[in-house]
């Protein structure tokens, strides 16, 4: 058994086709990550990689629609999205495949 903590892994990406990675592919990217309220991430999009995010606690609002826990959102390449933290949030990100430049705010 080999133990990390989430902190050993830069913004919480643990799998993917970059270092450190517990497991390094180019097929997929996984991460688990924690905001403060109030914690915001631009508009942006991805033209390459879909994204799933699960928010495992709390409440986002993502173009202008709240989310919370147990929602499960789908980003499709080309499709735009923007991320409001109206709470303490956890999310499980899955993305595929794993580019590493493959986020825009055009």
């Amino acid at each position: 058994m080999d133990i990390n903590r989430i902190e050993d892994f830069v913004g919480g990406w643990i799998v993917g086709d970059f270092q450190p990675s517990k497991i390094r592919m180019k097929e997929a990217e996984f991460c688990v990550k924690y905001y403060d309220a109030g914690a915001l991430e631009k508009w942006h999009i991805h033209k390459k990689a879909t994204e799933i995010t699960v928010i495992v606690s709390g409440c986002v609002r993502m173009n202008d629609q709240e989310l919370s826990s147990g929602d499960v959102i789908t980003i499709r390449p080309g499709e735009g999205t923007d991320f409001e933290c109206l709470t303490d949030v956890s999310t499980a990100v899955f993305k595929s495949p794993s580019y590493v430049d493959d986020k825009y705010s055009e």
